[in-house]
């Protein structure tokens, strides 16, 4: 298993979003995707997302100036 970080702070929605997809496609199953973001709507969007596909969230927590999302492939 391996984690990557995607460093998506200045991005605005759809791009960190985009930006997961592309990289879980490129992972392994049990690879943990970290994305980094300022835009509150990718606390919404991406754990909406990985429910509706079937991937886990593994947590989504607020920090002192963005969110951080860490999203398990799961298939």
């Amino acid at each position: 298993m391996s984690r990557q970080t995607i460093d998506a702070r200045n991005a605005f929605c759809p791009g960190p979003l985009m930006e997961l997809i592309a990289t879980l496609k490129l992972s392994s199953v049990g690879d943990e995707v970290e994305v980094l973001s300022s835009d509150k709507g990718s606390a919404d969007d991406i754990p909406a997302w990985t429910r509706k596909v079937g991937h886990e969230l593994v947590s989504c927590d607020k920090l002192e100036n963005h969110w951080s999302i860490v999203v398990k492939k799961k298939k």
